[in-house]
């Protein structure tokens, strides 16, 4: 928990810098493929999903050490060459996973999220689930337990094979040559994200492409056929909270209004956007016909509010590495109330960004929450040892932050109309 954050705290300055530079560039070549508010909505996904993991919020059915001792024939050391077997299993996994994850309605929902952006750029890789609290590819890991790969080579090798799958989620790379019969490329994985008839559902590799190509699911990039991004029954919010679960919620619903008790229990493993036929027709859900021919989800945002949304990012960024670099620190159990603290501002200033009515409610409930930190502890989980000024900072943060909420949510700069879909 504490290395992995640490591990972030380099990480994250790292990919933000990345954004913002393929915002610039994009913008340089007159090619801007980075909308302001999608890519925020991107960067808070991205800090919900590393706040979770670094809590420990979800569990393995298995775990991979005790995979190895029960079904290892042989036992490898720690050579270069187990570091490369360790990294091939864990990509296989990864492909299958993530097969999974896009063919049955139950697992679509942990990955919905990473494919709800409707631009295709490297903000949109960072939008990583929150909804996975059990996790199920140790199963897959079942080759390098065999060989008896040691758990610490994994450990080692997965957070490095997690990273090398952001930078081709970019429109500004072409075809690679040789490259493209090897490794994952940004034309692969725009094929990926597309949701054209000829490119749905093709391309699940993550770094290596050859999976694809042996199990039938390669597509390439068909230069009269534009890619166009997000998914069929569009998610219409910038909230990454509740993109997280919007597709549980509906297979919750329809298997709730379903007559059949065969429907009710199929629905989970049928493959993904299956509805009963009598649920379908009577509660309609919205899905994209033509994708050449539907307007993206948009909002209003004048300049003085976008600048509020960014001071909000930033404030947010502070806090989390603070988090990250703090938690032995702050201990159990104030960790995981920093946490629910993190992912209340994600969903406030989101909604903010949604223009929801109900935006201040949810500003006023985390304010709250915070001053309450500070009154129960005495400052802003111990921060004040190593930066005196942070309780007053935080304080008048929390104070600045409910009055801004409501200023925009009352039209202070602009129309709070949302902009028709």
């Amino acid at each position: 928990m504490e290395t992995y954050g640490k591990i972030l705290l380099i990480a994250m300055p790292a990919f933000l810098g990345l954004v913002l530079f393929e915002k610039w560039y994009g913008w340089y070549r007159g090619r801007d493929t980075v909308r302001n508010l999608d890519m925020l909505s991107s960067l808070s996904s991205g800090v919900t999903n590393v706040t979770k993991d670094v809590l420990g919020l979800s569990i393995a059915i298995i775990s991979y050490g005790w995979l190895v001792q029960k079904v290892a024939i042989v036992h490898v050391s720690s050579t270069w060459l187990t570091y490369v077997i360790a990294f091939i299993a864990l990509d296989l996994t990864g492909y299958l996973v993530h097969r999974i994850a896009h063919q049955y309605n139950f697992f679509w929902n942990n990955h919905i999220i990473h494919h709800s952006s409707e631009e295709f750029n490297l903000a949109c890789a960072l939008r990583q689930s929150i909804s996975t609290f059990v996790k199920l590819f140790v199963i897959f890991l079942i080759p390098a337990a065999i060989l008896g790969v040691p758990e610490k080579v994994v450990a080692i090798v997965a957070p490095l094979h997690l990273f090398a799958q952001f930078w081709y989620h970019t429109q500004h790379i072409g075809k690679m040559g040789f490259l493209e019969k090897i490794i994952v490329t940004p034309s692969h994985h725009r094929v990926h994200h597309a949701i054209n008839k000829e490119y749905i559902d093709k391309n699940y590799g993550q770094i290596f492409i050859f999976w694809d190509k042996w199990f039938g699911t390669y597509q390439q990039e068909i230069p009269e056929v534009k890619a166009v991004y997000g998914i069929t029954r569009p998610v219409r919010t910038w909230n990454p909270i509740k993109i997280n679960f919007v597709h549980m919620w509906l297979l919750i619903k329809d298997a709730w209004h379903a007559k059949s008790w065969k429907d009710k229990l199929r629905i989970w493993i049928m493959p993904t956007g299956w509805r009963p036929e009598d649920v379908a027709e009577k509660f309609p859900v919205y899905k994209i016909e033509d994708v050449y021919q539907f307007e993206k989800y948009n909002t209003t945002a004048s300049a003085p509010l976008l600048a509020w949304l960014w001071i909000q990012l930033i404030m947010l960024l502070l806090l989390v590495s603070y988090f990250f670099g703090s938690i032995a620190k702050i201990g159990s159990p104030n960790i995981y109330w920093y946490g629910v603290f993190i992912f209340l501002y994600v969903y406030a200033y989101a909604e903010l960004m949604d223009r929801n009515r109900y935006a201040p409610v949810w500003e006023l409930l985390k304010n709250i929450m915070g001053i309450a930190v500070i009154y129960q502890l005495g400052d802003w989980f111990g921060a004040s040892k190593s930066f005196p000024w942070s309780t007053a900072v935080m304080i008048a943060y929390f104070i600045l932050s409910t009055f801004a909420c409501f200023w925009f949510s009352l039209g202070g700069s602009e129309s709070v109309t949302k902009k028709a879909y």
